[in-house]
């Protein structure tokens, strides 16, 4: 299958399965309190870890090649 084939494949698939099964209104919640203040914890992730953990999982499925994972892995780290 050609690369664009199955970028529309996915896209595709990502705006199905992200569309809401049934009109039903939210639920009603009662507003919630205020949270409070978050104890000190390991730093943040970089943004862009997530991008490259779901680019590695894209690439161990097979929906992408070895080289479209590289070329887009030095993109996103701007190498």
């Amino acid at each position: 299958m050609p690369f664009a084939a199955r970028r529309v494949a996915r896209r595709t698939a990502r705006r199905t399965s992200t569309r809401p099964a049934a009109a039903a209104p939210p639920p009603q919640a009662a507003p919630a309190p205020a949270p409070a203040p978050a104890a000190p914890s390991a730093p943040a992730e970089p943004a862009y870890m997530a991008e490259l953990e779901q680019l590695n999982q894209l690439k161990t499925q097979g929906i992408i090649s070895e080289e479209e994972y590289e070329a887009k892995k030095k993109q996103i780290l701007g190498l």
